[in-house]
């Protein structure tokens, strides 16, 4: 099973590049997030292999006046992990670890993009995430996150909206290990109790800095891996105790603000205040969608569109799973920031401090 990778010195087993291991489920993404400056125009991308699946798939969001218009490619990977095309779409990187190109063009579905991202400080490392379900992994991953800035051109339908790094900036990361993906197992693992999963990932971008924060929560509030995270050109630091204050839009799980305190190592206090402006549906990016979720197989060059309305707000799945782009400020000791970012939110079972007992409750 000899491929192109195989020509680069990037080998960490005594094996093709092409052999990830037994476990079925292994994938590497990436992820794309872009917003302008008030957050009126979004797009999000995602391109992933699955190597023991032979799939590889891609996704493209734009959100234009309030519609979520969503492009789905997926194709045979064929062993070559190095072919990042899908279709019509297609990553180029440009540096690695500091700026890739995306490129789409399909003109059956009127959609056009020519955009680079540009890292504004390095990538960070995550802490590993392992979770199990009673004595099955059911994730093992790593994941780098990386703020960066925007520029290029995407058409759509006749509208050209120009990319500039002035006034577009983002989020990607690069993820890679095990997650559920492709087809459900014929036999799933018995549960002994509800499942449950609680987690907000919240990076922000600033004028000349950036932050980032994410959780996840057991059943009783407790962090099982969490991570904070201020940079600039200069450094990288992690802060310390992170905490949280949520509120919840009646009946719902939708937050409708989120604070957040940690501890930088000289003892001096930080805090967010997150503010919604309006959500996204992670489905659009494959995310926990029944049809065109990730590594599922649809034949060889494979493509799908469809659009959701932002004024709707369906609250079972596969619209669990949001990005709410969101007003950012940051009091970092007694000087307040101001900035844009993301507020990523998927929770389904119980959590004690939300006062969530059910699978879905509000």
């Amino acid at each position: 099973m000899i491929s192109k990778a195989d020509d680069f010195p990037i080998h960490q087993l005594p094996s093709p590049i092409a052999e990830v291991g037994t476990e079925r489920n292994f994938y590497d993404r990436y992820f794309f997030n872009g917003y302008s400056e008030d957050g009126s125009i979004f797009f999000g991308a995602a391109f992933c292999v699955y190597p023991n699946l032979n799939v590889k798939d891609a996704s493209f969001v734009l959100v234009v006046d309030g519609i979520q218009h969503n492009f789905r490619y997926s194709d045979l990977l064929n062993q070559e992990r190095l072919d990042m095309q899908v279709g019509n779409f297609r990553i180029e990187i440009i540096e690695p670890l500091k700026e890739l190109k995306i490129l789409l063009e399909d003109k059956e579905k009127e959609i056009s993009a020519d955009i680079s991202f540009t890292g504004r400080f390095e990538p960070m490392q995550e802490p590993r995430m392992i979770i199990k379900n009673g004595p099955r992994v059911s994730m093992d991953s790593t994941r780098m996150t990386q703020h960066g800035s925007w520029n290029g051109v995407i058409r759509f339908k006749g509208k050209e909206i120009i990319i500039s790094k002035e006034d577009f900036l983002g989020t990607r990361d690069r993820s890679w290990g095990i997650r559920p993906v492709g087809s459900a197992d014929t036999q799933m693992m018995p549960s002994m109790k509800l499942p449950q999963f609680y987690w907000l990932w919240a990076p922000a971008n600033f004028s000349n800095h950036s932050s980032h924060l994410y959780f996840v929560d057991d059943e009783m509030g407790r962090a099982t891996n969490s991570h904070c995270v201020q940079q600039n050109k200069e450094s990288s630091n992690k802060l310390y105790n992170l905490d949280k204050k949520i509120e919840y839009k009646s009946g719902s799980r939708r937050i409708t603000k989120a604070n957040f305190t940690a501890e930088k190592e000289d003892g001096i206090m930080v805090s967010w205040s997150l503010t919604p402006k309006y959500h996204i549906y992670m489905c659009g990016l494959g995310y926990m969608h029944p049809e065109w979720g990730h590594g599922m197989f649809h034949g060889e060059n494979q493509s799908y569109y469809d659009s959701y309305d932002l004024g709707d707000d369906p609250h079972d799945p596969p619209y669990l799973h949001i990005q709410a782009i969101c007003d950012f400020e940051m009091v970092d000791g007694d000087i307040s920031h101001k900035g844009i970012g993301v507020l990523e939110q998927l929770m389904f079972g119980p959590h004690s401090p939300s006062g969530f007992e059910g699978l879905l409750d509000g």
